[in-house]
């Protein structure tokens, strides 16, 4: 998609561009190779981000793919099963990584609105390792749950989901890629919401604004281990403080995701009065139109507000997909409705 200086861009919040204090934080940050540990900032980095959601250690990573891929290559062995939810990003997004790096075959359970499987759908989930049957090597879980428009799935679902997963001897892990927008939504420490699994991965190139990373956290020895994996994988970084640096400010952006989901709320409120547009109030910065009553394919509706200059993405047939970050305004949102309204319009004519 071209973006111009007038287009107001909701494709996602990786979109954002780093602040002045981010780019001369990159210009100025001290280094070192990375891969021998040699680099002060990112260690500083991961320091302060096991310490930010209650972990050990911490291992900082290109992406949030990346971190959830080492993660189940660490915790799984070649053959066992990943077991995690039907709409979640490691089965939907990932190009079957799982598969194609870590030999894990994926079960899935459809949690649909709760986005978190039951204790009794991760019982049922579950296979013991047999004669005939490889044996479930994991339980992935997503907070907040993406394809599901965001939802900040509670504490307690999380826990009630790994208890069971960890009783059975399972590991469980948090795809946490807007973990802090859950925590913000719900109101608790990102620790509570870490605290039942055994690794969780949070970016900080979205809603926290850096430029480039994401984090896996865990305790020292699943680190270290990741560490190794991360190499495997073609992660191991030389002079990364220069991007690490960055991903410091962005840990100080936790509190202001508030004005994203505020904007998000009122961009969901402006679509849902659009005749034909159903918008749901979301949970944190992801809205979902589905425009099947006006029987505008999503496709279309992606187009048209292209041309009107609004960002957005298909997710499904009747379903498009807004985002909110701090490069959107609560003026960008008026305008956004604006448009959108004028491009629903028209194809509705």
């Amino acid at each position: 998609m071209d973006i111009d200086e007038d287009t107001i861009d909701l494709r996602s919040d990786t979109v954002t561009a780093p602040s002045a204090e981010m780019r001369e934080a990159a210009a100025t940050a001290e280094v070192g190779d990375d891969v021998y540990r040699d680099d002060p900032t990112v260690n500083e980095l991961e320091r302060r981000a096991a310490e930010a959601v209650g972990a050990e250690a911490a291992l900082y990573v290109p992406s949030g793919t990346m971190a959830n891929q080492i993660a189940v290559h660490v915790h799984t062995e070649p053959g066992e099963e990943l077991l995690l939810e039907r709409e979640s990003h490691i089965y939907r997004w990932e190009l079957a990584g799982a598969a194609k790096l870590s030999g894990a075959q994926t079960r899935t359970v459809d949690a649909g609105e709760r986005c978190v499987p039951t204790p009794e759908e991760v019982r049922e989930g579950l296979v013991s390792e047999d004669l005939h049957r490889p044996g479930t090597g994991l339980l992935s879980l997503e907070n907040t749950h993406n394809y599901r428009g965001g939802v900040a799935v509670p504490v307690e679902g999380i826990a009630a989901a790994a208890d069971v997963a960890r009783d059975a001897g399972v590991p469980v892990h948090l795809d946490g890629a807007r973990l802090f927008n859950a925590a913000v939504a719900l109101g608790v420490d990102a620790s509570a919401i870490v605290d039942p699994v055994d690794s969780v991965t949070f970016c900080l190139s979205k809603g926290l604004g850096a430029p480039v990373g994401s984090v896996l956290a865990g305790d020292e020895g699943f680190i270290e281990e990741a560490r190794r994996v991360r190499k495997l994988f073609g992660g191991g970084m030389r002079q990364a403080g220069m991007i690490a640096a960055p991903g410091l400010l962005a840990l100080e952006n936790v509190d202001r995701l508030a004005e994203d989901h505020a904007n998000a709320e009122r961009l969901a409120a402006g679509l849902d009065a659009l005749d034909g547009v159903n918008a749901p109030a979301p949970d944190t910065n992801i809205v979902v139109a589905h425009s099947d009553e006006a029987e505008i394919p999503a496709a279309d509706l992606v187009e048209a507000c292209k041309a009107a200059g609004v960002g957005c993405v298909e997710f499904d047939e009747h379903t498009t997909r807004f985002t909110t970050h701090l490069d959107v305004h609560a003026d960008d949102v008026e305008e956004a409705v604006d448009r959108i309204g004028d491009a629903v319009a028209a194809l509705s004519a």
